[in-house]
């Protein structure tokens, strides 16, 4: 049965190789039958840049964000994250931390890195 699953990431892919972890996972997700939703809290914006050669895991993460463009998977940020710096094609919507809370409370299911 398919489940709709939040993936939160909130880590620095500056400081730890986490958040990309945490993007394969989520990828993993949708690549069965769940809609999955990815929500970048804070520095974790940075693994949607252009310029990601301090991204620790940068080969990983290279390697899968053509995915997360072709799927259309959707990303959640907060207001305020300069947006000029980052990759185009993907799905990405701002909400405030009040709608994000709401939008997780939805979710069937919901992973926090």
């Amino acid at each position: 049965m398919s489940k709709r699953i939040a993936v939160v990431i909130s880590e620095d892919p500056f400081l730890t190789a986490r958040p990309v972890e945490a993007l394969r996972v989520a990828l993993g997700l949708r690549a069965g039958d769940h809609e999955t939703t990815v929500f970048l809290l804070g520095l974790a914006s940075r693994l949607l840049m252009k310029d990601t050669e301090e991204i620790l895991g940068v080969d990983v993460l290279e390697k899968y964000l053509p995915s997360f463009k072709h799927l259309s998977i959707p990303f959640i940020i907060e207001p305020g994250v300069d947006i000029n710096n980052w990759s185009d094609s993907f799905s990405i919507t701002i909400r405030t931390a009040d709608e994000i809370r709401q939008l997780i409370r939805t979710m069937d299911r919901s992973l926090v890195f």
